[in-house]
């Protein structure tokens, strides 16, 4: 395959500034390749860009907004999801949506950039790439990762801190109930709560709390 004359301009996408600043880190060795121009959370994006990459880290159910928002904005030539979940009720609504592609969390930095690549190139990618392990990335960032979260584990934790029921959360992440209460109880032993109520003012006071920030340079390039 012939590598674009020009890097890619990518905009990250994601309700979290720890998660957007995750994957710009992670893709930095590759700024000839790929170039973020903008780093969004909680932010619509603004400025023109080849392919926004959606990172479904608390947001992974497409039938929130947030996702229509990035399909819709006339400055992104293509969506990409970026999840742990790839189910096919998952990739038939991204392919209804008009999302080409849907990549996994698990898969290393430089095979994230050759996929992007061919999305750029006017590939679709549903139901291509598959990867049932939770194992993230290097270089793949969440909150609650210091203190010992694993991905998921805060993935649920989010899901609480913003108020949903086990079910809610259950049909929110792909998972199943007795999933979302295996993470429950483990996250609960990590963060050093036990009760639902607690694991809410833990998760407010560990950065599980939505942040509006947009972060570009003003010649288009990340800072």
């Amino acid at each position: 395959m012939t590598e674009p004359a020009s890097p890619i301009r990518l905009a990250v996408v994601n309700d979290y500034e720890v998660v957007v600043r995750g994957i710009a880190a992670m893709l930095a060795p590759f700024g000839d390749r790929v170039q973020i121009v903008e780093m969004d959370s909680d932010a619509g994006v603004i400025r023109e860009v080849d392919i926004a990459l959606y990172d479904t880290f608390s947001t992974p159910a497409l039938e929130d907004d947030s996702v229509d928002d990035v399909i819709r904005n006339p400055r992104v030539r293509r969506t990409v999801l970026y999840t742990w979940v790839l189910t096919p009720e998952l990739v038939a609504d991204a392919r209804r949506r008009g999302i080409e592609a849907a990549l996994p969390k698990g898969i290393e930095a430089g095979a994230l950039v050759r996929a992007l690549e061919r999305i750029h190139a006017g590939e679709v990618l549903l139901d291509l790439i598959h990867d049932e392990d939770d194992t993230p990335a290097e270089g793949v960032s969440w909150p609650g990762q210091r203190e010992g979260l694993t991905a998921r584990e805060s993935e649920v934790v989010a899901l609480i801190t913003d108020g949903l029921s086990n079910q809610e959360i259950a049909t929110r992440a792909y998972l199943s109930i007795n999933s979302v209460k295996s993470y429950i109880r483990s996250a609960y032993r990590t963060m050093g709560v036990t009760s639902r109520s607690q694991a809410v003012l833990w998760g407010i006071d560990h950065g599980f709390a939505r942040n509006r920030v947009r972060i570009a340079h003003p010649n288009g390039e990340a800072s």
